[in-house]
């Protein structure tokens, strides 16, 4: 027999068919506790207390699914988290063998103004592991689903009925993105509270650096509950901003077992703001960092400088660390030394590879001849290819850190090294005791089989070697006066003679080709003398334009074919930048390239660019003797003398 129903009864009854019938408005909690007392984290552990990066579902969006050659490859999303009330979502590619079981999973960070790229898990999948690339600006480069600036814009402006609209990262009310962000007074790394940031204080929770690493962190979350990753072997890797964030990423999250950030996560240090140093430093965040780690550092890099190595290292409590820094070059790099993310990955997560130790240096500054000597012991358990040493006079930590042209400029010599039984040694011929010395070693080892992988930029390149470096050794001008160094380098008019060993001192980032870019103007050794020309004698196969560039303008010169040389002299006013302007004279001449072909680009976003020069006909042209010559009355376009 069913009770009687009071009016009370009925009242509930009434009540519970209203909840039914009504969607629910009950938000998700919040994936960040609140401030205590309004009071902002102030120190690293502080920022990520309250952060349980495996509390929260995924929520897995699938967007996009396909195979290629094996692999087998996704565009996602991801549940980030919920902030302010609304939710938070991460776009990434990913991608695993197809049939994979027990797989070492990778997180890859892209920096700024790039994609997540579908190239990395492609790549990654064929060398057995499974990676997710993450979009954390919202751009994806994926077949069938590319999303760049305007259809982030799409996104933002939520119009769903474009034919290109496309998912993406969606920071709900924050604002996570970058070049652009989503709003145009956000300053990214800024800790200042505005209407798109978290926290109504100053507070280290408002930056991007820290939401991309929480949304970083929620990706490994993502990679271990894939049935095919052996969640104990997770690794990050990421460039330039994504440098910064894959030391971040490790610092907070001792699911990581493996790291290796290029171009970033070493620099960071410097900010006005002593709660930004505390919480988003790089220093801060290296302190945290107790895993096997290698930086790829190239020498002219200005995200990540090359001078704040020494450290670096020192900061990190593990010391199972590497370096591999090419010379010349900035925020780029060739295949030897963008080989070591697969190789280091590969020895800490799968066991398949062993690097050779990082090479120990000593430098003598009192050797009897007044030059320093450097001595080199490398690990000779692989047998070295070769040893090249490099060493530069224009490093001024203070002024680079204003003014990073310096950095990215920075001419470094290169020094022979001479075998004696294990060890090496170079000697280092200056041309001031004024400057300071910053010399490091370069040790170049043989591969077993060719390793294939995606670039810092996602270009496909395979390495039949790689190259592990020294520490720089930094030494002060006045100790080099104490040790009573003598000056033994002059300057000189002749700036290249193209004999010898003379392309360690040029640099290309493309392997393969004939064109190379130099530094050696920018040193004061070969600065230009007052009413010079630029002279270089070339001889070619065929008739061919030759291009020289300097610093954003360019020359296009007409050279004839055949067995003798010709003479090209060029007058500053024969260079012209993509507007047609010409140069007015040599002062502060830093990067001189020669080439076939090259393009002038303005930062005019508006502004077309301007390409000269050609395909090479014919054979790869020779060169000698580029030099500066005195001006003399034939100052109008070029000689071409036998």
């Amino acid at each position: 027999m069913q009770p009687k129903k009071t009016p009370l009864h009925r009242a509930a009854w009434l009540l519970s068919l209203l909840f039914l019938a009504t969607p629910r408005i009950f938000a998700d909690p919040e994936t960040l506790p609140p401030l205590k007392d309004g009071t902002a984290p102030q120190t690293f552990e502080e920022m990520w207390t309250g952060f349980d990066p495996r509390a929260e579902p995924l929520e897995v969006e699938v967007l996009r699914e396909w195979e290629e050659d094996g692999v087998a490859l996704k565009v996602l999303r991801y549940r980030i988290g919920v902030f302010k009330g609304r939710k938070a979502m991460m776009a990434a590619v990913y991608g695993a063998p197809k049939g994979g079981s027990a797989l070492p999973g990778l997180v890859q960070i892209h920096g700024g103004g790039q994609f997540a790229d579908f190239k990395a898990p492609l790549t990654n999948a064929k060398r057995g592991y499974a990676t997710v690339s993450i979009a954390w600006a919202g751009r994806i480069s994926a077949p069938g689903y590319q999303v760049g600036p305007a259809e982030v814009q799409l996104f933002w402006e939520n119009r769903t009925t474009d034919p290109l609209y496309k998912r993406t990262t969606d920071w709900g009310v924050l604002d996570g993105y970058h070049a652009p962000s989503r709003h145009p007074a956000n300053d990214f790394p800024s800790i200042a509270p505005a209407a798109w940031t978290l926290d109504a204080v100053e507070s280290p929770r408002n930056s991007p650096w820290f939401l991309c690493a929480l949304g970083a962190r929620r990706a490994l979350t993502f990679l271990e509950q894939q049935p095919e990753v052996d969640r104990d072997r997770l690794g990050v890797y990421g460039h330039s901003m994504g440098g910064k964030l894959t030391v971040a990423t490790t610092a907070a999250d001792s699911r990581v077992k493996a790291a290796a950030p290029s171009c970033g996560g070493i620099s960071d240090r410097h900010n006005r703001n002593a709660l930004f140093r505390t919480t988003l430093g790089d220093d801060t965040a290296l302190r945290h960092v107790n895993v096997p780690i290698i930086f790829l550092s190239p020498s002219n890099d200005f995200h990540g400088r090359v001078s704040d190595l020494p450290r670096a290292v020192a900061e990190i409590p593990n010391k199972e660390w590497r370096i591999t820094s090419s010379p010349h070059h900035n925020h780029q790099d060739t295949p030897a030394y963008e080989v070591a993310t697969q190789l280091w990955l590969d020895q800490h997560l799968k066991g398949s590879f062993t690097f050779p130790h990082t090479p120990q240096t000593t430098l003598e500054l009192k050797s009897g001849s007044g030059i320093p000597v450097l001595t080199i012991l490398p690990d000779n358990a692989l047998r070295p290819l070769e040893i090249d040493v490099f060493y530069t006079q224009q490093g001024d930590e203070a002024r680079e850190t204003r003014d990073v042209t310096l950095a990215k400029n920075r001419f470094w010599h290169h020094a022979k090294a001479v075998a004696h039984e294990n060890a090496w040694t170079a000697q280092l011929p200056l041309s001031t005791v004024n400057a300071p010395l910053w010399v490091y070693a370069n040790i170049s080892y043989p591969l077993e089989k060719p390793v294939a992988g995606a670039g810092y930029y996602y270009g496909a390149y395979t390495a039949n070697s790689f190259v592990l470096s020294s520490l720089v050794r930094i030494v002060p001008g006045d100790q080099l006066q104490a040790a009573g160094i003598a000056v033994s380098m002059k300057s000189s008019n002749l700036i290249e003679t193209f004999t010898g060993a003379w392309e360690k001192e040029w640099f290309t980032y493309k392997p393969g080709t004939w064109a190379r870019s130099t530094h050696k103007l920018h040193d004061p050794l070969w600065h230009a003398p007052a009413q010079s020309r630029l002279v270089l004698d070339v001889r070619c196969e065929q008739p061919n334009k030759l291009v020289l560039g300097l610093d954003g303008s360019a020359a296009e010169v007409v050279v004839k074919g055949g067995p003798d040389w010709q003479t090209v002299s060029l007058s500053p006013s024969q260079f012209h930048n993509v507007e047609g302007a010409p140069l007015a004279d040599w002062t502060g001449a830093m990067e001189l390239s020669i080439s076939p072909r090259e393009t002038l680009r303005s930062k005019k976003t508006d502004a077309k660019p301007a390409t000269l020069g050609g395909e090479w006909k014919g054979a790869d042209p020779q060169f000698r003797a580029l030099r500066w010559s005195p001006t003399s009355s034939r100052d109008s376009g070029h000689d071409t003398r036998g």
